[in-house]
């Protein structure tokens, strides 16, 4: 009886102690729920419900908690360190989330956590130490947040870690060599960190090893010769960092080696022939980097191969034929060398290209027949070559095809006949070859066309009515011979920007319904044989921006409405025979006399060298009452003026002006407040700006320099303006900056000139670089880091009362269109990383913009994309097409016309959409 009193008891004491643990096991799990910033997302987290069937846990057979699965559902706050004091809790998944603050410490001591993954967040400080407490580690995911400091040495402690991911973060340091211990590691990914040194030789002790990932770092020496004794590896990026030497020829030995990624390194030399034994291997990117000699005829033992990039480089010689034998061979991308010869003749018949970019070499000979033998040929760049012959009748039934760009060639003969009916390009530029014939004796059935351009080539003939498209955006025939007149059809393209017929024999009259092309920006119409009157309605192209009418036969008067068009801004009417006054406003204001020479006409300012017109003497007395008139109106209104703002000053103390005597002359002050007065000094604005350390950066408009005020022991940043205006206009314009209160503009403290210099003084505002700040930054953040610039400027052009774009207007350099350009330049650099001083870009291209436009145009996401922007694949597929849209906007905001560019409120509302959208596109890019 006393045992089975006593096996009673102690059932009954381990039931209240295992009910006592589920208690305490719901209790550690309610803190999530407050972290949920959606009702709906944790909606069964409630006491009616057992905490076992909650969203997201699971329980063991004991009704413990052994797993919490809770990736993307949009909770925030710190991490609860609640969580990881349940006892029997094996894996944690918090990823895709909005956490925030420090890795809880508290995770140190669940001594039968396996899995844990906490990407995908936040999190900020170092990665914690004290690793060895978490003896069943196996899967440790801590990428993408913004986690800082060194690797822990201690990470060698996870001698069963097979899973280990600390990519895109901001971890700094080299590798710990610790790393030597991780003997049953699979997976390592440090990329798109800021980590440097050289890459460690122990790694070749992981045997186990299959894939590394160590891109996007600053990374520097040779790739160790160890990593050969992987054989397991299968995938290898050692992409965007500034390793030297030759590749070992110790890779070879990956015999399970499917990707080879090393681009954009600074490696050189040829590639080892033990590289071609990789018969594995699926992807190999050797580009930008400096290997040189010519590309071996070996890649034939690659038959598994389907991406090859060797593009800018240095390689010579021929095309190896044997990439023809290359059964799976889809992207092929060899620009930017000096390779030469023929195109093999079979490429193409027996590969399955979509992708085929053999651009900027010097290549010669024909396009081969079977270049798109697939039949799933998406994009043929094969420009600037000097490739010969006539384009291959077989092109035309290629119907995959999207975009082919073979300019400044040496081709010549006709367009195929049905080259006109390629369904799917979207892009084609036949420009600067001897292409001839007609064009419009043929159907153009190409529903997605938006750009063509058939420049510079021997067509003649009468324009062709249609071309197919509704979308068509640029049109370029210019440099042939085309004659007739301009089709009345050509009004109907509806979405068209720029048309360009110039360098022709066209003749006729200029059609007025060309004004029904709403959005054209660029009409080009000189050199042609045009007559008659210039079309009144051509004023009714509201964002028309650059016009050129000149050496045609055109008579009659400028129509006075032209000078009406606000985004006109440059127009060339010369060589014709027009006759009568220039219309006194508009782009006509600020013509050159070459834009108008060879006419007959008369009237315009001085810099247009026309007589005045007949009558002008009788009216020169009247203009001369008006103008004395409106100038003693204008003095007695300045006085009034002045008067009300001193006694405003007086009465409401809102800002403070003073004269200030130094050994550089009188300099007068305005301040934003008399307690700013009284701490800053003319001697302290002198003294950081003398000093060549305090610069912080310079511009066209002058430059800026960080400084300390004696008295105040203030901060601040003083900018040394290249020109100035009236003192009134610097009164205005302090007092309307210190009404300036937005959380993303930095607030004005001050001005003061003194002769032909000046300086705006600014609160100092701590912080980088924006190349460092963004460094460190994920796609969704970089988005909002738009959205807020965006609406600071919103702000200040429309949020003030009144407005700053109003206030401004005698200011050059600061209007809403020259802001949208330069907020355009911060969107490119958000984006890419790369800055407008960029020495790499400006040795290739014109601006940074017109390497954007490139980069947008002709390459592959992956070659403009910022490091941090695409760390992560998955969060890369999901952003991507927010991605696109915002350089397409960037680009927008940066056009050479600043009328195309948008305002600043159509600008807030394109962000905040693209913000919204998280779409996917297409991963290749065409």
């Amino acid at each position: 009886m006393e045992t089975i009193m006593l096996i009673f008891l102690i059932f009954i004491n381990l039931l209240a102690s295992t009910c006592k643990g589920i208690d305490d096991d719901l209790e550690l799990l309610l803190p999530l729920k407050s972290s949920s910033l959606n009702d709906h997302q944790l909606a069964n987290w409630n006491s009616s419900h057992s905490h076992c069937k909650w969203d997201g846990v699971t329980c063991s057979q004991s009704s413990r908690v052994s797993e919490i699965q809770l990736a993307g559902k949009n909770l925030s706050g710190d991490i609860p360190e609640s969580i990881f004091r349940l006892p029997f809790v094996q894996s944690v998944d918090l990823s895709s989330n909005q956490f925030s603050g420090r890795i809880p410490t508290t995770f140190l001591s669940c001594f039968n956590l396996n899995y844990l993954n906490l990407s995908g967040n936040n999190l900020t400080g170092p990665i914690p130490s004290g690793l060895h407490h978490l003896p069943s580690l196996r899967t440790l995911d801590l990428s993408n947040n913004m986690l800082s400091g060194r690797i822990p040495q201690d990470i060698g402690v996870f001698s069963g870690l097979r899973f280990l991911d600390f990519g895109g973060n901001a971890l700094s340091g080299g590798i710990p060599g610790s790393v030597a211990n991780l003997t049953e590691l699979e997976v390592f990914t440090l990329a798109s960190n800021q980590l440097t040194g050289e890459i460690p030789g122990e790694l070749g002790q992981l045997k186990g090893l299959k894939w590394i990932y160590l891109g996007y770092n600053n990374f520097s020496g040779r790739i160790p010769v160890e990593i050969g004794e992987l054989s397991s590896l299968n995938h290898l990026d050692l992409v965007y960092n500034n390793l030297t030497g030759e590749i070992p020829s110790s890779l070879g030995n990956l015999t399970s080696l499917e990707n080879l990624f090393l681009y954009f390194n600074k490696l050189s030399g040829k590639i080892p022939n033990s590289v071609f034994n990789l018969n594995k291997l699926v992807s190999l990117d050797l580009s930008d980097n400096y290997f040189y000699g010519e590309i071996p005829e070996l890649l034939i033992n690659l038959q598994n191969l389907e991406i090859l990039q060797l593009f800018s480089n240095n390689f010579s010689g021929k095309i190896p034929s044997a990439l023809s034998s290359l059964p799976n061979l889809r992207v092929l991308q060899l620009w930017s060398n000096s390779l030469s010869g023929e195109i093999p003749r079979e490429l193409g018949k027996r590969n399955n290209l979509t992708v085929l970019d053999l651009s900027t070499n010097n290549l010669t000979g024909r396009i081969p027949q079977n270049i798109c033998g697939s039949r799933n040929l998406v994009k043929l760049i094969l420009f600037s070559n000097s490739l010969d012959g006539e384009i291959p009748a077989s092109l035309s039934f290629c119907k995959s095809l999207q975009r082919v760009r073979i300019q400044q060639n040496r081709l010549t003969g006709e367009i195929p006949l049905e080259f006109t009916k390629l369904p799917n390009v979207y892009y084609l530029d036949l420009s600067g070859n001897r292409i001839s014939g007609q064009v419009s004796n043929r159907k153009w059935e190409m529903p997605r066309l938006q750009m063509l351009s058939l420049a510079e080539n021997e067509l003649f003939g009468p324009l062709p009515g249609s071309f197919g498209s509704t979308k068509l955006e640029s049109l370029d025939l210019s440099g042939n011979n085309f004659s007739g007149r301009i089709p009345e059809k050509f009004g109907e393209f509806s979405e068209l920007t720029n048309l360009k017929l110039n360098g022709n024999q066209l003749s006729g009259q200029i059609p007025h319904k060309l004004s029904y092309c709403k959005k054209l920006v660029t009409l080009d119409l000189s050199r042609n044989r045009f007559f008659g009157e210039i079309p009144a309605s051509l004023a009714d192209l509201p964002v028309l921006g650059q016009l050129d009418l000149s050496e045609n036969e055109l008579t009659g008067k400028i129509p006075v409405n032209l000078g009406s068009i606000q985004s006109l801004v440059q127009i060339n009417i010369s060589h014709n025979h027009l006759q009568g006054s220039l219309p006194p406003a508009g782009a006509f204001l600020t013509i050159s006399s070459s834009a108008i020479a060879g006419n007959h006409l008369c009237g315009g300012k001085k810099i247009t060298n026309l007589p005045p017109c007949s009558g002008a003497k009788n009216r020169t007395r009247t203009h001369w009452f008006v103008i004395t008139f409106l100038l003693a109106s204008l003095t007695i209104f300045a006085f009034v003026v002045i008067f009300v703002m001193r006694k405003g000053n007086k009465l409401c103390g809102r800002k403070e002006s003073k004269r200030v005597e130094s050994q550089d002359g009188t300099w007068q002050f305005w301040f934003a407040n008399s307690g700013i007065a009284k701490m800053l000094t003319i001697k302290d604005i002198l003294s950081c700006v003398e000093e060549e350390k305090n610069l912080v950066a310079s511009g066209k408009t002058g430059f800026s320099y960080k400084g300390k005020s004696v008295l105040g022991n203030k901060i601040f940043l003083a900018k040394e303006m290249a020109s100035i205006s009236s003192a009134h206009y610097w009164s205005d314009w302090i007092e309307l900056m210190r009404k300036i209160s937005h959380p993303n503009v930095v607030k004005m403290l001050a001005m003061c000139r003194s002769g032909k210099r000046a300086f705006l003084v600014y609160e100092y505002v701590k912080g980088k670089d924006l190349s460092e700040a963004i460094r460190c930054l994920n796609w969704p953040q970089r988005i909002r880091v738009a959205v807020g610039v965006a609406r600071a400027l919103k702000y200040l052009h429309f949020g003030c009362s009144p407005g700053i774009v109003f206030e401004t207007k005698g200011s050059k350099d600061w209007t809403e269109k020259s802001d949208i350009y330069g907020f355009g330049l911060l969107l490119i650099e958000l984006l890419t990383g790369k800055s407008p001083r960029d020495a790499e870009l400006s040795a290739i291209h014109e601006s940074i913009v017109e390497w954007a436009r490139y980069c947008y145009s002709d390459c592959h996401l992956e070659m403009w994309v910022d490091a941090n922007i695409k760390k992560d694949e998955g969060l890369m597929s999901k952003y991507q097409n927010q991605v696109f849209e915002a350089m397409n906007l960037a680009l927008r905001c940066t056009a050479g016309d600043p009328a195309a560019r948008p305002c600043t409120l159509d600008l807030v509302q394109n962000l905040e959409a693209i913000a919204r959208s998280s779409s996917c596109v297409w991963f290749l890019k065409i």
